[in-house]
């Protein structure tokens, strides 16, 4: 059952109403195509996710974790903004620049998950710190946030 409701959440997430069915029911699909619903129906309540947003959320190996504060997490929930350095408290992993890391809240759940702008080395630096000091402390700037609102999907 946990395999069907991963499928319809991913589904979901493609803007797709799914339908959870018993197969062993006789002339299931015609009973379900008559709208005689015999199982449980997922309604998709949101706007159909972007393809790379779908890839991202779809990400079966995620390579780290970033723990964030409550402040961040009420950004990115609530207005879906990047993710910047400062609202890291931890980081765990070893992940490269581009890979797939979780956004965890403080009670241990997945907010969010999002292709990283900098090295698991980097973002143990960076975490904590306001985005004007990533060129001081790295001798570099590629990007201002660690995650782009482009490339994070809230889960």
């Amino acid at each position: 059952m946990l395999t069907k409701v991963s499928a319809a959440r991913i589904a979901a997430r493609a803007g797709a109403t799914t339908i959870i069915a018993s197969g062993k029911v006789p002339g299931i699909l015609q009973k379900i195509a008559a709208g005689k619903v015999h199982g449980s129906i997922l309604l998709s309540d949101t706007q159909p996710l972007t393809a790379r947003k779908q890839w991202i959320a779809n990400q079966l190996y995620i390579r780290g974790q970033l723990i964030l504060d409550n402040g961040a997490c009420d950004v990115i929930c609530s207005t879906g903004g990047s993710l910047l350095p400062i609202g890291v408290k931890e980081v765990n992993g070893d992940f490269g620049r581009g890979e797939v890391v979780s956004c965890i809240n403080h009670t241990g759940k997945e907010i969010a998950r999002g292709l990283i702008n900098y090295s698991a080395t980097e973002s143990k630096k960076l975490s904590g710190k306001v985005s004007g000091k990533i060129e001081s402390i790295l001798g570099y700037i590629d990007e201002p946030e660690l995650i782009h609102r482009d490339n994070l999907v809230v889960m």
